[in-house]
């Protein structure tokens, strides 16, 4: 009873920020829904669908072809890029879009070095803008599309040697195997990872901010803090939770009733193909330019103005801004371990369909845009702390501060439903893998389920709880809408910090905290390659002919 009754307190944590928005409704916005759309609403939905079509094809298109070429095809340097493609995904959207704006300045590196060696000057030569949804996508494209490439490259591994092989002697070249088998082979798992990228995309803050791109992301923090309407930024915030459910039901539907099955005698792994000298140098080309243009420039232009900007990591400002960030994501990650630890084990206690998709729910908090959950935070804690405001001034005659809305304790409520699935994603299959059998036994020897969890499965599970802590830290770290909305006052983080100066114009100040936070994000980054590296489990090693008679 106690587990159910847990799973059932959880999930109702996580329905605070939705319950916190569906309350705007009761409120009457008739005046600011007409001012929005009177002066910005057609910009903001016209940004929206080209930063979601932007972003989806780019994603598609560079996540699956390169997935493509590194698992099937050999050519100079595809076993290093087969892990190199995911560093693009240390970088938060944020800070990419910060490093790009400086980069192509026109006192930037770049037209700099283009006016000297040409002799031009301002307005004799094009240059791209990137100021633009269109051109804000193709930033989105360059660090979103891992998300793509891990799910398809996972999904071409799975694919069998006899398949392909099949579809060659059937007349089908290289091209039309792609197109015609692989492609809808893997389809629902690239279906699944640019959903994660439009979410992602949907959900950015900083960059579309600082481009002037208007989205429902600045809606929402302009209607907050610049009007100072929160039930209209909760109204406002319902638009984007319409569109994050409708990209996860898109996705869903695309599969519909389509199951895909390779049978056990044909479950060896393709071997790839050695491509010749012309076609290797254009793959090399296509898979070297993703991980240059979303990793390389711009982590190098990071750490160049990190060096000249003058700011120590010894500054006290920057020191404050660290700490918060570390002790935030420390307790954050630690929360969401344990709230996955026992969600998962308390689904496998009960096994009812109705605890099930309790759970699961519980998990939905990731397809939620932080500036969404942070509205939905934020109005029922402000509710409590006028109630207890109230309560302590009848009862005492003194007034309350701010307990509840006004402290980290909000932040990390927000953090917890943001990223719960992070947790679940990583610990569920670990405890589902053990087998039963062993639950049974320690059952009949006398365990409790308690005793079962630690004794058991929590040794077996440590690989699993440690790369969610890992993950979930470092996602907690680069968070910025939700921290910008809810954080206390004079109480920043890296990620604040960052927004804060790249907002002043102080690129260089900005570049510091970028870079940390960069470094600490290549730890799931080296986890994730570790695990793409792996021999998929099915895969059969080549094994020497018996001996005749």
């Amino acid at each position: 009873m106690i587990w159910r009754l847990g799973a059932l307190a959880v999930a109702g944590v996580v329905a605070l920020p939705l319950l916190g928005v569906a309350s705007s409704l009761l409120s009457s916005q008739g005046e600011l829904w007409r001012h929005i759309a009177e002066t910005q609403l057609s910009d903001i939905v016209g940004n929206t669908l080209v930063l979601l079509m932007g972003v989806g094809l780019g994603t598609t298109v560079v996540g699956t072809g390169t997935a493509w070429l590194v698992t099937m095809c050999r050519f100079p340097g595809s076993r290093m890029m087969q892990w190199a493609l995911l560093l693009p995904l240390v970088l938060p959207t944020y800070i990419i879009g910060y490093a790009y704006a400086d980069l192509l300045a026109f006192a930037g590196p770049l037209q700099a070095a283009l006016r000297a060696a040409t002799g031009w000057g301002h307005g004799d030569y094009w240059f791209p803008d990137l100021g633009s949804a269109s051109g804000v996508a193709l930033l989105f494209t360059l660090v979103l599309y891992p998300y793509v490439y891990l799910a398809a490259r996972a999904a071409f591994l799975r694919q069998s040697q006899p398949l392909l092989e099949a579809s060659r002697i059937l007349g089908h070249g290289p091209w039309r195997t792609f197109l015609r088998v692989a492609l809808p082979l893997a389809r629902p798992a690239i279906a699944a990872g640019v959903t994660l990228a439009l979410l992602e995309a949907l959900a950015d803050f900083g960059t579309v901010q600082y481009y002037g791109v208007h989205t429902f992301t600045t809606a929402i923090y302009r209607t907050w803090y610049g009007l100072g309407n929160r039930e209209g930024a909760a109204q406002i915030s319902l638009i984007l939770i319409a569109i994050a459910a409708l990209l996860i039901l898109i996705e869903r539907q695309s599969r519909g009733r389509a199951r895909f099955h390779v049978a056990s005698g044909l479950r060896l792994q393709a071997e790839p193909v050695t491509l010749a000298p012309w076609p290797a140098t254009a793959a090399a080309l296509a898979c070297g330019l993703p991980i240059l243009m979303g990793f390389i420039l711009p982590t190098l232009h990071l750490a160049q103005l990190a060096l000249t900007s003058g700011t120590a990591l010894g500054d006290q400002r920057f020191l404050g801004d660290a700490a918060n960030s570390l002790t935030l994501a420390t307790i954050a990650a630690a929360i969401i371990v344990a709230l996955a630890l026992f969600l998962s084990y308390a689904g496998r206690l009960v096994r009812r369909r109705s605890l099930n998709r309790v759970i699961e729910f519980a998990s939905l908090g990731y397809a939620i845009p932080g500036a969404v959950i942070a509205v939905g935070v934020l109005l029922p804690l402000a509710a409590a702390d006028h109630g207890i405001n109230r309560l302590t001034q009848a009862l005492f005659g003194l007034p309350s501060d701010l307990l509840l809305s006004g402290t980290a304790f909000a932040l990390l409520i927000a953090y917890v439903v943001r990223f719960l699935a992070v947790g679940m994603a990583n610990i569920a299959p670990g405890l589902a893998a053990i087998d039963p059998a062993m639950d049974s036994s320690a059952r009949v020897l006398g365990a409790r389920p308690r005793q079962v969890l630690r004794y058991i499965h929590l040794p077996m599970l440590r690989g699993p709880a440690l790369t969610a802590g890992i993950i979930a830290f470092v996602e907690v770290l680069k968070e910025l809408p939700a921290t910008l909305l809810i954080r206390p006052f004079n109480f920043d983080t890296l990620a604040v910090g960052v927004y804060r100066f790249a907002s002043d114009e102080r690129l260089a100040q900005a570049a510091v905290g970028a870079i940390v936070i960069v470094a600490v994000s290549l730890v799931p980054v080296i986890l994730l390659s570790r695990a793409i590296a792996a021999p998929p489990p099915y895969s059969v090693e080549p094994t020497s002919s018996p001996p005749g008679p």
